[in-house]
């Protein structure tokens, strides 16, 4: 396997050192101290938050300042819908929910049906029923529909693109190309497309004619878009977006890079059964154990590079005590990498099943959560 590390919001590949991410995307780390005047507002802290799963921001410092003023902010994420939804777009939404609930905020949730014709092989009627059907997904994490508004780029082209053809003309073909890697074979629509995406971080604020803090929650590899079109924003007249960071998920094979929907074997899927949850932990998911139970008892496992585990880790096993217990059984041997993967399935599966529920009676409430204009 190639362990070289690339991050672009269209492939993750290698080993990821988020470290190194940092540096390059020109981020900052969430610290003690900001993860203590978050604390002051929430009471307590995500256990994401807590265990750094979402590690890095922009401007979190300056939004909280904000915030503290009375200048409330929106959140703003969203999804490339291609295809089925996988936990690692769950694991932000869900923490995204967390934070409308704690901060009493309104969202913009973007699907991006525009970029996934533009990116992939997909049919535009293809795209439109993954649309819908992610939306579906989007809804069952149970954000308050009262303060959530779905945009899909081409439905609100009317209110999206006035904004993003402003963008696009300060934003020049050498700056995407150093940003994405582009070459001269890529798309016009796709050179285009970072300028729709940048739009919802001020639809509120020109929506009610005033400057609104927004938040972005995103997996780090789409940070490059944000990345480019920052610098354009204040000279719109706005205020940059604030943005906090999430680390992947890996795939289930352990084998660098993040959950992919396009690989059946790496992730696992909103809409699947128990059955398979079940096959897929057991046959794909990476072990951190040893190649006997003999020897795994006497030396232990490595929860750090155990699949299982950084699935618990990550999104599965909130409470910090069952969490320190399972790596402590883990690395002196004496919980097993079978019990490990049972316990992480039986997670995965409760889950599930109620994510599956609140996904039915989605079908009956997409039509509240589209934006009207």
């Amino acid at each position: 396997m190639d362990k070289k590390m690339k991050v672009t919001p269209w492939e993750v590949s290698g080993e990821i050192d988020y470290d190194k991410l940092i540096k390059e995307f020109g981020v900052q780390k969430i610290d003690s101290k900001i993860l203590d005047r978050i604390k002051r507002h929430t009471k307590d802290l995500h256990f994401m938050l807590r265990r750094g799963v979402f590690f890095s921001h922009r401007d979190l410092n300056w939004l909280l300042d904000e915030y503290e003023k009375g200048n409330k902010f929106f959140l703003y994420t969203g999804r490339g819908p291609s295809g089925r939804v996988q936990l690692g777009h769950l694991q932000t939404w869900y923490f995204t929910k967390w934070l409308q609930e704690k901060f009493g905020v309104e969202l913009w949730f973007q699907f991006t049906d525009d970029e996934k014709f533009l990116f992939t092989d997909k049919s535009y009627d293809e795209i439109q029923k993954w649309t819908h059907d992610n939306m579906l997904d989007a809804i069952a994490v149970g954000f308050d529909p009262k303060k959530t508004h779905f945009l899909v780029d081409t439905k609100h082209a009317s209110l999206l693109y006035p904004e993003a053809i402003k963008f696009a003309k300060k934003i020049n073909f050498s700056t995407v190309k150093a940003a994405f890697g582009f070459t001269n074979d890529y798309n016009i629509g796709q050179i285009f497309y970072t300028s729709m995406q940048a739009v919802p971080a001020i639809v509120p604020s020109i929506l009610n004619k005033k400057n609104i803090p927004c938040l972005i929650p995103l997996a780090i590899d789409q940070d490059p878009h944000f990345r480019v079109a920052r610098d354009v924003y204040p000279k719109l007249g706005y205020y940059k977006p604030a943005i906090v960071h999430g680390m992947f998920l890996p795939p289930l094979t352990g084998t660098g890079g993040k959950m992919s929907s396009s690989k059946e074997s790496s992730a696992i899927f909103s809409t699947d059964s128990p059955k398979e949850v079940e096959t897929k932990i057991r046959k794909y998911a990476f072990s951190g154990g040893r190649d006997t139970v003999e020897e795994h008892r006497k030396k232990g496992g490595n929860p750090d590079v155990d699949v299982s585990f950084q699935y618990l880790r990550m999104f599965f096993e909130p409470e910090d005590k069952k969490l320190g217990k399972i790596e402590e059984d883990y690395r002196s041997g004496k919980l097993l990498t079978g019990e490990l993967k049972e316990y992480l399935i039986k997670k995965i599966n409760a889950f599930l099943a109620e994510h599956q529920k609140r996904r039915e009676i989605a079908k009956k409430e997409v039509d509240k959560f589209i934006f009207k204009m």
